[in-house]
This record gives C-alpha cells, structure tokens and sequence, in this order.
C-alpha cells in the first residue's frame, strides 16, 4: 500500500509534466496532442518501472537500503495504478460514446 507521501510525489510529478506540456497553450489546439500526453506518462512508468528494478537488484547485491528499494517500489506501484485508472476510464468513455444514438 503507497503512502500518503509517494502518492502526493506521484501526483505532484504529474502536475509538473502538465504544466510545463500545457503552460502557455490556448485551447484552439496549439497544445501538445493527446498522444504526447499519454507517451510521456508511459515513459514516466516504465522510468519508474526501471528505477525500481535497479534498487531491488541493488538490494540483492547488498548495495542499497531496505527504505530505498520499499520507496521505488511503491513509486511503481502507484504510477502503475494511476495508469491502469486511466485505461479503465478511457475505455469507458469509449464505450459511452459507442452508446450514443446517432
């Protein structure tokens, strides 16, 4: 289970990719696309995905604290979930908008 302090770290990262993909851009589609948007959250999962990798490989080999690894991992594992609400929510939205009479 993610502390109070990796989810406030997760969201604070998030608001911070926002802002500076989004800052300054008007609606009539001057912004990034959705697309770019959604790359750079994967890339931050599987960047998260990575250091959580290498802390559990440097724990093995007795080169990290036991803190260290706990974090990353849930680090991960709340980008993880994050990403999962996300799909589940767009593809809800799809099928809301296949719903819809014509």
């Amino acid at each position: 289970m993610a502390s109070p302090t990796v989810a406030a770290n997760a969201y604070a990262s998030l608001a911070k990719m926002m802002g500076s993909s989004v800052a300054g851009k008007t609606p009539e589609g001057d912004g990034p696309s959705f697309s770019a948007v959604l790359k750079d959250a994967l890339g931050s999962v599987m960047e998260s995905g990575r250091k959580s990798d290498a802390q559990t490989v440097a724990m093995a080999s007795g080169k990290a604290n036991l803190m260290d690894v706990v974090t990353a991992v849930a680090d991960t594992d709340v980008a993880v979930s994050t990403l999962v609400s996300v799909r589940d929510r767009v593809i809800q939205s799809y099928e809301d908008i296949m719903k819809m009479p014509i």
